[in-house]
């Protein structure tokens, strides 16, 4: 599957952040403390990056579709990223080596990302 030009610098975008938040952490923590977080930034950029690559799916399967069930199957895949999302942060918050911060920074990556193609974009 061929990513888009858009996709492709959501991904790259999330990678930027993940890393700045990453070198900020280290500096914070300066210690061992540090892999907890670390592994929460890891899953939730990985969390992100899959939402984009489904979203991309997503965009791409429903052009091919009627508009009534491309209506309909986008607002499911919809649900099935929130789903992914959530399923994600209750990982982050039940497991005690992974940092619920790190994952909320990883998953939230994926709207600053967006947000970002689109300044971009338009820029």
């Amino acid at each position: 599957m061929t990513l888009s030009k858009i996709a492709k610098k959501m991904i790259y975008s999330i990678g930027i952040i993940s890393v700045a938040t990453l070198v900020l952490a280290f500096l914070y923590y300066r210690s061992m403390e540090f892999v907890p977080f670390l592994l929460g930034i890891l899953i939730g950029s990985i969390t992100s990056i899959l939402k984009v690559i489904l979203l991309e799916r997503t965009v791409n399967t429903s052009m091919k579709m009627d508009k009534k069930d491309a209506g309909k199957y986008v607002s499911l895949q919809h649900l099935i990223r929130l789903f992914i999302s959530g399923a994600v942060l209750l990982i982050g918050a039940l497991v005690d080596s992974i940092n619920l911060w790190g994952v909320v920074v990883g998953i939230l990556s994926y709207q600053l990302a967006a947000y970002s193609t689109k300044s971009v974009m338009n820029g």
